[in-house]
């Protein structure tokens, strides 16, 4: 089977006009790689592709789960799987697109077929985290999984949660799955990985334009409308960086440029994080971007790129 063509990077890097330029090109369509986008309800903080930036090119996992919904990493590998087996039927191209660190590994390294997920273990494990403190959450991991208790950090709350969710849904270890990842090969995904690189300085003024258009659009809007559809439930999307400001600013905490100001400085920093995760991958091939760059000359220099490999 041949590799799958992969855009990866930091979020508003230009991943998304890049996927649909190859698109173009390649008969291909989009598989979205983020874990929020897929999510409905929140195309402007999450900044789904919208109509015309989609240029008629069909996209998938993009707003397909309500926000009361949690979908695990690999729940998304495989929801990631079954597009590109959908779009390789129909003698399509896929690309998949996104930023998702921890889903792309998913991809790459294989899944655990048995971690399922379950809403109300992850929330009753999340109110005990907050009550009881992160020190008895990790005794916890530690009597059952000392192994694995050495790789999260007390501080990693989503990490940590998820290592006593798995216990408590599969009846295993993390560190059982692990083992059994290596005797039975799991599913995964060849792929051809393209990270666009941008200087630091170049992102954080495209992270500082976007946030204000998202703003101009109508992101506060949108977070009403969603708290107003859910009213009285803890939403995971609403962690995400925005929503946790905006949700502040309505609580009267946050004046808008406050608000403004710390979705930017939140945004950059999630930026370097994804920047410092793609780095430890191993890629096929790297994209220097800057402000004048050419859709038409960087999926040309791709596409020569995937055939010389």
């Amino acid at each position: 089977m041949k590799k799958i063509l992969t855009i990866v990077g930091p979020t508003a890097s230009g991943k998304t006009a890049i996927s649909v330029e190859l698109a173009k090109k390649l008969d291909g369509e989009v598989v979205g790689l983020d874990s929020r986008q897929i999510y409905s309800g929140m195309p402007i903080g999450t900044a789904q592709p919208n109509v015309a930036e989609k240029c008629g090119i069909p996209h998938h996992l993009f707003g397909l789960k309500p926000p009361n919904e949690t979908v695990a990493a690999g729940a998304y590998a495989l929801l990631v799987m079954d597009a590109v087996k959908d779009i390789e039927s129909r003698r399509k191209t896929p690309i998949i697109c996104g930023g998702a660190g921890l889903y792309y590994r998913a991809l790459v390294n294989g899944i655990f077929v048995g971690s399922m997920t379950d809403q109300a273990i992850r929330d009753r494990l999340e109110k005990e985290y907050d009550d009881m403190g992160s020190e008895i959450m990790m005794g916890r991991l530690k009597a059952v999984d000392p192994g694995y208790a050495e790789l999260v950090h007390p501080n990693n709350k989503k990490r940590l949660i998820r290592a006593l969710e798995i216990v408590e849904v599969t009846g295993e270890t993390p560190s059982h799955h692990f083992e059994k990842q290596k005797l039975i090969e799991p599913p995964k995904l060849d792929l051809f990985t393209v990270i666009l690189d941008w200087d630091r300085a170049l992102l954080r003024d495209r992270i500082a334009k976007r946030t204000k258009e998202m703003l101009e659009a109508g992101w506060i809007d949108e977070v009403k409308k969603i708290l107003d559809q859910y009213p009285n439930e803890h939403l995971h999307p609403l962690d995400s960086i925005g929503y946790r400001q905006i949700i502040s600013h309505l609580n009267g905490e946050l004046s808008k440029a406050e608000l403004e100001e710390e979705i930017v400085i939140k945004t950059r920093q999630f930026a370097k994080r994804q920047i410092q995760w793609f780095r430890k991958e191993t890629v096929d091939l790297m994209v220097e971007m800057n402000l004048d760059f050419s859709l038409k000359d960087i999926t040309i220099g791709i596409i020569k790129g995937i055939r010389e490999n």
